[in-house]
C-alpha cells in the first residue's frame, strides 16, 4: 500500500473500492453529478483540498470530465492535482456491458496504471513527506465532546456540521473522518466548546 498525503476525489464507490486497496489516503467520492447539487459536499472537497491538497482522479468517459470540469471551476487551482487514467477499452468486471463510451473507468485499472496516473499527476507519495497526525480525534474524543453516546449526541452533531458546513446525511464515522482530514485535536476541541 503506498501512502499519499493529498486527499484523492473520485466518483463513485467502486472507484473508492478499487483505490483503497492500492493507497493509503483518504478518499472522497463526489456520488457522480451529486456534487453538482449538493453545496456541503463542494464545501467539504474545498476544505480538504486547502488543508491537505486534493487529487481529482475521474473517469476518462464525458461524464468524467463534466464532473472534473465543475471541481476545477470551483476549487482554486493551486490546491487541485489532476490524474488521468488512459483510453482503454473494456468493462468493469461487475458490469454485464461496457458503458457508453466503451473505456474502463478508474475501478477497471490496474494497480500499476492507477500508481503511474497518480505519479503523473503529482502526488506526494514519499513516505517521509507523509506525516501521520500524532493525536487523531478519536471516538472517545466525540463522545467527550458529546458528539456520541448521549441523548443530544445527533443535534449536536447536526450542529458541528452545520457549522463546518458539511453534509447533513455524514454518518458519526465519516463525521470523524472529516474531522481528522480539516482539524487538530485541539482545534476539535475548541469548535465543540461553542456548540
Amino acid at each position: 500500500m503506498v501512502k499519499i498525503k493529498e486527499a484523492i476525489v473520485v466518483e463513485g464507490r467502486y472507484d473508492k473500492n478499487t483505490l483503497s486497496q492500492i493507497v493509503d489516503a483518504p478518499i472522497l467520492q463526489t456520488d457522480g453529478f451529486s456534487v453538482m447539487k449538493d453545496k456541503a459536499l463542494l464545501a467539504l472537497l474545498r476544505k480538504v483540498a486547502q488543508t491537505r491538497g486534493l487529487i481529482v482522479f475521474t473517469d476518462s468517459d464525458g461524464a468524467g470530465f463534466v464532473i472534473r470540469n465543475y471541481l476545477k471551476s470551483a476549487i482554486p487551482p493551486r490546491y487541485l492535482k489532476h490524474a488521468y487514467i488512459p483510453d482503454i477499452p473494456g468493462k468493469e468486471k461487475r458490469k454485464s456491458a461496457p458503458g457508453k463510451e466503451g473505456k474502463l473507468g478508474v475501478e477497471g485499472m490496474t494497480p500499476q496504471v492507477i500508481l503511474d496516473c497518480l505519479r503523473r499527476a503529482g502526488a506526494t507519495m514519499d513516505e517521509a513527506a507523509v506525516k501521520e497526525k500524532a493525536d487523531p480525534i478519536t471516538k472517545l474524543d466525540m463522545m467527550f465532546a458529546g458528539l456520541s453516546g448521549s441523548p443530544d449526541s445527533k443535534a449536536r452533531r447536526l450542529a458541528l456540521m452545520k457549522m463546518l458546513e458539511l453534509p447533513e446525511h455524514m454518518s458519526a464515522n465519516a463525521l470523524l473522518q472529516a474531522l481528522n482530514l480539516l482539524m487538530t485535536k485541539d482545534e476539535f476541541y475548541r469548535v465543540t466548546d461553542l456548540l
